[in-house]
């Protein structure tokens, strides 16, 4: 029954993602973005367990650096859609904000609600 909630909240969460989150321009959108983290749903609701690498959520994270590393526009438009999903759902954003190092991974910005997506080199 929890799997089953689970799989639902993320399923709800990328539908509204994509119909409230808009970015026009970029090749990357937020379903891409949400669909990367969506392995790391378990520590973002509840703290545990913590992601390593080798896990799913850190390949995910892995495969985020790449689509957001390949463009500087990527790179703001993954930024937009994380800011975007904490801001929307209220989720852990300590938690949503430590998965990169605790993955190894640097985007190149912060995950935190008052990154200005728009001026990231």
């Amino acid at each position: 029954m929890v799997a089953t909630l689970k799989t639902s909240y993320w399923t709800a969460t990328i539908l509204l993602l994509i119909c409230c989150i808009n970015v026009t321009s970029a090749s990357v959108d937020c379903t891409t973005v949400l669909s990367l983290i969506s392995g790391c749903s378990n520590y973002v609701e509840f703290g545990d367990p913590e992601p390593v690498l080798g896990t799913p959520c850190c390949d995910g994270m892995a495969n985020m650096y790449r689509v957001a590393s390949d463009s500087v526009e990527n790179k703001r438009s993954t930024c937009d859609c994380l800011l975007g999903f904490i801001t929307m759902y209220n989720p852990n954003a300590t938690a949503v904000a430590r998965l990169p190092g605790l993955c190894g991974v640097s985007l190149g910005f912060t995950i935190d609600p008052s990154t200005a997506c728009g001026t990231i080199p």
